[in-house]
This record gives structure tokens, sequence and C-alpha cells, in this order.
């Protein structure tokens, strides 16, 4: 079974993903978790986000 990282990890390694300008593959990589797990942690922050008002 994988490792549980905490709340403040996932949002560190998602912060960094959208915002460095690394490839998503080498965040996951410094981060050492898996690149589809990232993915997922970058796609469950982006739904809790607010809808941008127009």
């Amino acid at each position: 079974m994988g490792t549980k990282h905490t709340v403040e990890f996932r949002q560190e390694a998602v912060r960094v993903a959208l915002t460095s300008g690394l490839t998503r593959k080498q965040v996951a990589s410094d981060f050492r978790v898996g690149f589809s797990t990232l993915g997922r942690w970058v796609q469950q922050e982006r739904k809790t986000l607010p809808e941008p008002s127009v």
C-alpha cells in the first residue's frame, strides 16, 4: 500500500506543479510521488477552486 501524505504536502506539490514552470513529471519525481498521483491531486485541487467570475 502507498504512503499517506499530509494535506500540506499535497498542497505544496500541487502549488509547485501549477506555478513552477517545471513539468509534472519532474515535480512528481522531486516530491517522490507517482505521476498519476500528482495529476489526481491537481484535478482534485482544481475542483475545489471557485469558478472565475466573468
